[in-house]
């Protein structure tokens, strides 16, 4: 059986110091009545004033602004917005491919079903990183964070919590987890919104080595019912840039036959067909207005999410502004 994972193994402090001027930012107005951090669309019932309008026959007198009528002779109502928090949940793909890696992990540091009996920094091992940055950041707000981990079945699945414990949960669930099989997203998908009673922002972590067809429909639905996607294309910097030479036997890790070849041949023919199935997926993601980033599992991962998080912040402020 795995060890528990140690959470400082997959949570740096420079990685924190990155995220902190951040907040999880949704693209939709937040629908619960909770304390958190995030704005509702439900008006009038909360301590945080939001903007003024001007008052029309028939609106009640209780919000009105009197100050403002002193000094301008005019009529305005104050309006305000209801704190609340936000559900998020992370989706991560435990299929077969994610072992994969090529650099050696740092002393002390991974210990997933993935990296621990090769003692390499896996596409796992980097999807877990990231769950546990964003677990943190998540429950630091006051907001709920759930965890989905899926590969042909769901191996683990934690509805949204805020409690202190479920970050301690989901590092641990992410360290026992056997990882193996072949990826079903659109399962995966339908697992986590059947248990999210309001709109959330979800988080798919995936190499997304597997047909699109497989992952649209989940979307779809995600979108039917108003819920937020951000896709993160997790690729190891050996597949991103294939800088191998001669003659190698390539092993698939979901079940094709192994095949011997010139890696310089296939070079141009894999890394164009890498562009175009980005591309396909980028479509797709921007069909249903979602994010998508594509993140090398050798780099840091806190200048990634900051860059992802300031820029849907900066997206949320404008939307506000509207």
């Amino acid at each position: 059986m795995t060890a528990p994972l140690r959470a400082e193994a997959y949570l740096a402090p420079e990685t924190l110091a990155q995220l902190a001027p951040f907040e999880l930012r949704a693209r939709m107005l937040v629908n619960g009545l909770g304390s958190g951090m995030h704005a509702s669309p439900r008006q009038g019932q909360a301590v945080e004033f939001s903007e003024h309008r001007p008052y029309t026959a028939g609106d009640s007198l209780r919000h009105l602004d009197w100050k403002v009528f002193g000094r301008s002779d005019k009529l305005y109502l104050k309006r305000y917005e209801q704190e609340t928090n936000l559900n998020v949940t992370a989706l991560v793909d435990a299929s077969s491919s994610m072992r994969f890696g090529t650099i050696q992990t740092k002393p002390g540091w991974g210990g997933t079903d993935a990296g621990s009996g090769s003692l390499q920094w896996t596409k796992f091992d980097c999807a877990a990183a990231i769950t546990v940055a964003l677990a943190h950041l998540c429950l630091e707000q006051r907001d709920r964070m759930g965890l989905v981990v899926y590969s042909d079945d769901i191996r683990a699945s934690m509805r949204p919590g805020g409690s202190k414990k479920q970050w301690r949960n989901i590092v641990q669930s992410l360290a026992t987890v056997r990882v193996g099989g072949v990826a079903q997203p659109a399962r995966a998908i339908d697992n986590a919104i059947a248990g999210l009673p309001t709109q959330s922002l979800i988080f798919l972590l995936s190499d997304f080595l597997h047909p699109l067809d497989t992952l649209r429909d989940g979307l779809a639905k995600a979108k039917f019912r108003g819920h937020d996607v951000v896709l993160l294309r997790i690729l190891d910097q050996q597949e991103i840039e294939f800088p191998l030479e001669g003659f190698r036997l390539f092993e698939d890790m979901e079940g094709m036959p192994p095949l011997e070849a010139d890696a310089e041949v296939l070079r141009a023919a894999y890394l164009r067909e890498l562009h175009e199935f980005d591309q396909e997926l980028e479509r797709l993601a921007r069909g249903f207005s979602y994010d998508l980033l594509r993140i090398n599992s050798h780099q840091a991962v806190g200048p990634l999410l900051a860059s992802l998080l300031s820029r849907r912040e900066t997206l949320w402020r404008a939307r506000r502004r509207q």
